[in-house]
């Protein structure tokens, strides 16, 4: 039986012909364990961040981290997927998939942002939202429906990035914005290479070939006009591994110039804007 199970296991890596695709890569690429996180570029880009906690209704949601910050003499909501960096933080973080409370948290600092008219900036990493039981009962599909809802029709600039993985209703629950960017090996999908395979051909070993057919790569997402630009990730010589200050530095830049245009807009226009952006998606 055990020979028989490497005969099979074989025959299907044997059967994957685009393993080395740019599409699988950059799975893997974000998924790679030292990636920064949203903590690490906070700690990069603002000064004087300012952390908030708990959704007002149940509980703290550690998957999400908000908060208060300087971008250089601009007042910014911050907003992020926090996966952690290392086992135990991962554990307390439950991976980067947040519960409805992680939602309900990121809504309550949005609507704050409008009161006070400051830009948000989201930070998009997670494989999705947590779909245990408890978040269900909680009310995950309700949270995340809200939030898109709310983001439509917010009256202050948003913009949000992908830094890593950006998986399903749980990446879109801060993905509703005037701007979405990516890193260059980042991804955007609405399920994972590996359900889709499972799915498809009820095959999870034909996850790399899924990647390449699904179109989630930033440069993918930049044809179908879903987002609006990639961000290049400086990796260091030796390991792959983004520099975080190089690549820090240059998502800074691009934030000051891209909040400086949308901060001329009108709230009028700062909604129909995003409106139009979703409206033509798929043309």
């Amino acid at each position: 039986m055990k020979s028989n199970q490497i005969e099979v296991t074989q025959k299907r890596i044997e059967k994957q012909p685009h393993v080395h695709t740019a599409a699988w890569n950059s799975v893997l690429k974000a998924r790679m364990k030292g990636r920064p996180t949203t903590l690490d570029y906070i700690s990069q880009i603002f000064e004087n961040f300012i952390e908030f906690h708990g959704d007002r209704n149940y509980r703290d949601d550690e998957a999400i981290v908000a908060g208060m910050a300087m971008l250089g003499d601009m007042p910014i909501t911050v907003i992020g997927h926090q996966k952690g960096r290392d086992v135990h933080e991962n554990v307390k973080r439950n991976f980067g998939m947040p519960h409805p409370e992680g939602y309900r948290k990121a809504l309550r600092l949005m609507k704050q942002a409008e009161k006070f008219n400051r830009p948000i900036l989201c930070f998009i990493d997670t494989p999705g939202a947590f779909c245990g039981l408890g978040a269900e009962e909680r009310g995950q599909g309700e949270a995340i429906a809200r939030n898109l809802i709310e983001m439509a029709q917010l009256k202050v600039p948003v913009v949000s990035i992908i830094i890593g993985e950006g998986g399903s209703g749980g990446a879109l629950a801060l993905g509703i914005a005037n701007k979405v960017f990516m890193l260059e090996n980042a991804i955007y999908s609405v399920l994972s290479p590996e359900g889709f395979a499972s799915i498809l051909w009820k095959d999870s070993s034909r996850s790399a070939e899924a990647a390449t057919l699904m179109k989630i790569t930033a440069r993918d997402l930049i044809d179908f006009k879903i987002i609006d630009g990639l961000i290049p990730e400086i990796e260091t010589d030796e390991t792959e591994a983004i520099d975080l200050i190089q690549t820090a530095q240059a998502m800074k830049t691009l934030l000051l110039e891209t909040f400086s245009a949308l901060m001329s807009l009108t709230s009028e226009e700062l909604i129909n804007e995003r409106a139009s952006k979703y409206r033509n998606i798929g043309l």
